[in-house]
């Protein structure tokens, strides 16, 4: 197994077939291009790749806010339906805790739909606290 920042448009094609079951809204062109938009203000994707195919994919920023200081935060964590409860999710949590260490972050944040109960498990397991509600408003349909 090995995990790696997706640095060149091939490996963001790789990545795009496990992150459209997350973002199933977005063709492969799409998300291309929208990835590249957000890389210009620090966005990354990040991998995990078992027998040579990606089966967890994580999208990530490091900000910084007045209420939680350096923070590593995580826009999107999606491991592919058929490799689930094989730790692929885990172990790319682990690495983006230790990333966000490693980048003198105070904390790691993530927002999760209310109805995906199942990932609401997998982060309180791994000591996550319900710390908000997140509120939103669409402006344009």
């Amino acid at each position: 197994m090995k995990i790696s920042i997706a640095a060149t448009d091939d490996e963001l094609v790789r990545c795009y077939p496990v992150m459209a079951e997350l973002r199933p809204h977005l063709s492969e062109t799409e998300f291309i291009e929208q990835t590249h938009r957000q890389q210009r203000d620090g966005f990354q994707i990040v991998y995990l790749e078992d027998k040579n195919q990606i089966v967890s994919v994580a999208g990530f920023r490091i900000l910084e806010y007045l209420g939680w200081g350096k923070t590593l935060y995580v826009d999107d964590l999606v491991t592919v339906s058929t490799a689930r409860s094989r730790r692929h999710g885990g172990r790319l949590f682990d690495w983006l805790v230790e990333h966000a260490a490693s980048r003198d972050c105070d904390q790691l944040h993530l927002d999760s739909g209310v109805q995906r109960h199942a990932a609401h498990r997998f982060y309180l397991q791994r000591r996550m606290d319900i710390t908000c509600h997140h509120f939103a408003l669409k402006l344009k349909r």
